[in-house]
C-alpha cells in the first residue's frame, strides 16, 4: 500500500524520522547503526521505525539476530509526484483569480 502524500509529509516533518529516512536511502541499516549515526536512544529509534513501517515507508528484513530496515522508494516517489503536480498546477494557474 502506498501512503497518501500528506501522510508521508507528516512523517518526514519530524527531524529524526527525516534523518532516518535519509540514512536508509543509502543502505539497509539495523537499529544499532541508526542509534550510532543519530545519537538517539534505541527506544526512540524503534518507535520512529515502527511508524515508518506502519506507513509503508520502510520495510523490515530479518537477518539472523538482527532486523535490517530498508527504505521503500514508492511512497517517496508518489509524494514527490503529488508535490510536482501541485507545483505545475500553481504554475499554470498563476494568473487565475476568482472574482469577488
Amino acid at each position: 500500500m502506498i501512503p497518501v502524500a500528506t501522510d508521508v509529509i507528516k512523517l518526514l516533518a519530524d527531524p529524526l524520522r527525516a534523518q532516518i529516512v535519509q540514512l536508509l536511502a543509502g543502505e539497509a541499516l539495523c537499529t544499532c547503526h541508526l542509534v550510532e549515526e543519530t545519537g538517539a536512544k534505541q527506544t526512540n529509534i524503534s518507535n520512529h521505525l515502527r511508524l515508518l513501517r506502519e506507513a509503508g515507508v520502510v520495510e523490515a528484513e530479518p537477518y539472523g539476530r538482527f532486523t535490517y530496515y530498508r527504505l521503500r522508494p514508492e511512497p517517496l516517489q508518489s509524494t514527490a509526484d503529488h508535490l510536482a503536480a501541485l507545483a505545475e498546477r500553481a504554475r499554470s494557474h498563476s494568473e487565475s483569480r476568482r472574482p469577488c
